[in-house]
């Protein structure tokens, strides 16, 4: 079974899912969610999976993940036939140039490209090396603005991508893929639907995938209104620090289970429920670690508030070098994320919810 869930993370990884443009990722989810309940979507393309065996009556935890990825966007075509772009979601500015990405066409097709700036022979004296993407161009190899439209098919409005494949690592528990934030998620989230298949549960779940949370959770904030949970649980891939930080600050490393946060820039999670996945992960064995986040956010910020406000925790799995072009986690940590999720769900009843 392992295989199938790095099977689907592989095509998760590589699908190609822009903000706004998560098709490929929708379809690839679609019959896994299948298996486990009533798939629907709505017009964002927010994927929705009413689990197999929800009552009537029960409180519903939604299970939220996002589809789609840092990607760019075509802006312009220049005279010399290179592209201006804009970001869609925060890149790691040093990390834009240099990198093979792939452009859709006027016919769908994703075809090569290249981020470019200007080679350092031709900088001008004391101009600085990391340049903002407005200095930067994709270049797909037409030599003029014509031969860019006529015999390259680009036209703007189309969204780009890194051009990465997935890899694993089973030796050493690593995997190296694009679009860990959040794909991972999305993995996770159709593993704890596939966990709890066929158990009876004392609360109702909707799994639901959400679009466009690079640029705003936007999704998550039709999700929300459209599921009514009364609490949610939310997967990410979440930046790892354990190369990055003071040892006395590491919070979310690799290899050590997913970290469940305690605030970040646009909630501070739920304390009581935050506790009670972290008891339960410590009575369970199932590795988990905690932080404290100043920056970032999820979904979890308009599913929280949503509604009369729904308690909130985020399962986040550590991924080393996110919002960049390559992205290394660890199965296990995803493996622990769907176990704890799970488990969570177990324990969850209307009395227990009522605590919160």
């Amino acid at each position: 079974m392992e295989q199938f869930w790095i099977d689907l993370i592989e095509s998760v990884s590589n699908a190609r899912g822009a903000s706004g443009f998560e098709d490929e990722v929708v379809e690839i989810l679609c019959p896994v969610a299948a298996k486990y309940g009533k798939v629907y979507e709505d017009r964002m393309r927010n994927l929705y999976c009413e689990r197999n065996g929800n009552r009537e009556g029960l409180p519903v935890v939604q299970l939220d993940a996002h589809t789609d990825e840092v990607s760019f966007m075509v802006q312009a075509v220049r005279p010399d036939g290179t592209l201006r772009f804009l970001q869609l979601g925060g890149w790691v500015k040093a990390a834009v140039a240099g990198q093979r990405v792939q452009v859709r066409n006027v016919h769908g097709e994703y075809i090569p490209g290249v981020t470019a700036t200007v080679p350092p022979h031709y900088r001008k004296a004391g101009e600085q090396e990391t340049l903002d993407t407005d200095q930067m161009s994709i270049d797909v190899g037409a030599g003029s603005r014509e031969e860019a439209i006529r015999d390259f098919h680009i036209r703007i409005g189309e969204p780009v991508v890194p051009d990465v494949r997935f890899t694993f690592d089973r030796a050493h528990d690593l995997m190296i893929g694009k679009a860990f934030d959040c794909r991972l998620g999305c993995a996770a989230l159709a593993r704890t639907l596939a966990e709890v298949d066929g158990e009876k549960l004392d609360v109702n779940v909707t799994g639901a995938w959400a679009s466009q949370e690079e640029v705003g959770t936007r999704g998550a904030a039709v999700t929300a209104n459209a599921v009514k949970p009364d609490v949610a649980i939310v997967f990410e891939g979440c930046p790892a620090d354990d190369t990055v930080a003071e040892p006395y600050m590491v919070q979310t490393a690799i290899r050590k289970g997913p970290m469940l946060r305690f605030m970040d820039k646009r909630m501070i999670t739920h304390p009581r429920f935050q506790r009670f996945a972290l008891d339960l992960g410590k009575r369970l064995n199932i590795p988990v670690q905690a932080g404290v986040r100043s920056g970032g956010s999820t979904n979890g910020a308009p599913i929280h508030l949503s509604n009369l406000g729904v308690p909130c925790i985020v399962i986040g799995i550590p991924v080393r070098y996110i919002h960049t072009p390559y992205g290394m986690a660890a199965y296990s940590d995803f493996e622990s994320a769907g176990r704890l999720a799970a488990a969570v769900l177990r324990e969850l009843n209307e009395q227990v919810i009522a605590g919160f």
